[in-house]
C-alpha cells in the first residue's frame, strides 16, 4: 500500500492516528508528558526548567499538546497551569514509555544519578505507585491471595478484607476498574493500578508510609512505611 493509499485509509475511518503520534514524537513534548505523569498541574516555566528549554519554546509546545487534546489548561489569576487531560492519555504515555528503548546514558552529576535511582525505586505514576517498590508490593499482594493477577486482574474477597483491616478506603460507586495492571516503564513488568492502586498510594502518602522527594514524583519509603509494609505484607526492609 502506497503513502497516498495509507493516508486515504486513515481518512476513511475518520482517525488521525498520525496526528497524535506527531504530538509525542518531539523530545521536548515527550519530556513534558512524562513529567506530568505525577498527576500535578505544572506551569510553563516549571516545565521549561525541567526540560531545559526557553519559556517561549515551552509555551509553543504546550499549545500544541493542549490543542491536540493530550493536555488541558487551568487558569488561576495570571497563572496558567497544564495537566494531563485524562486517564486515557496517561495510559498512552505509560504504554509508549514501556515500549521505548532504555538508554543507559550516564548521569551528568551525582544529583542526577540520585534522582534516577530514586525514580526507579519508588515514584508516582499519576495516582498510583510505580518502580521496584510498587512491584514488590504487587507481588506480595498476589502471593498472599489479595489480588488475582491473570488475564483479568481483580481484587479477591480476602483482598477486600485486607484493605478494610489496613484502613485503605476504595471509593464506592466508581466507574473506574478496581484493579488494573499498568506496565512499569522502568521495570517492564506490570504493577498495581486502578481504584485499588490509587487508594493504596493515597493511604501510603496520608499515613506517612511514603513521602515525596522534593518537588519530583520520586517517593521515599519512611521507617514507619518500612515497618508497616513488613507487618502487613511481609516485605523485608531491604527490598524497599
Amino acid at each position: 500500500m502506497g503513502t497516498v493509499d495509507i493516508q486515504r485509509a486513515g481518512q476513511d475511518v475518520g482517525v488521525d492516528l498520525a496526528g497524535v503520534a506527531r504530538l509525542v514524537a518531539d523530545g521536548t513534548r515527550a519530556a513534558f508528558c512524562l513529567a506530568l505523569l505525577d498527576g500535578r498541574a505544572w506551569t510553563a516555566n516549571e516545565l521549561a526548567r525541567y526540560a531545559g528549554v526557553a519559556p517561549s519554546t515551552a509555551t509553543s509546545h504546550l499549545n500544541l499538546l493542549v490543542d491536540g487534546g493530550l493536555l488541558v489548561e487551568e487558569r488561576h489569576g495570571r497563572h496558567r497551569y497544564v495537566r494531563v487531560a485524562d486517564r486515557r492519555v496517561i495510559e498512552l504515555i505509560e504504554s509508549l514509555a514501556a515500549l521505548a528503548p532504555q538508554h543507559s546514558a550516564p548521569p551528568r552529576s551525582l544529583s542526577a544519578s540520585g534522582r534516577q535511582q530514586a525514580l526507579a525505586r519508588a515514584r508516582l505514576c499519576y495516582d498510583h505507585l510505580a518502580g521496584t517498590t510498587a512491584l514488590a508490593i504487587t507481588d506480595a499482594m498476589v502471593e498472599r491471595g489479595l489480588l488475582e493477577w491473570g488475564s483479568e486482574p481483580g481484587r479477591t474477597c480476602k483482598g477486600a478484607l485486607w484493605l478494610a483491616e489496613v484502613g485503605i478506603t476504595v471509593p464506592a460507586g466508581s466507574r473506574r476498574p478496581p484493579v488494573r495492571a499498568c506496565l512499569d516503564w522502568t521495570e517492564r513488568r506490570p504493577h498495581l493500578a486502578g481504584a485499588v492502586g490509587a487508594a493504596l498510594s493515597a493511604h501510603a502518602l496520608a499515613t506517612g508510609w511514603m513521602t515525596r522527594i522534593g518537588t519530583s514524583r520520586a517517593l521515599l519509603v519512611t521507617p514507619a512505611g518500612s515497618r508497616a509494609l513488613h507487618d502487613h505484607l511481609g516485605l523485608p526492609p531491604a527490598e524497599l
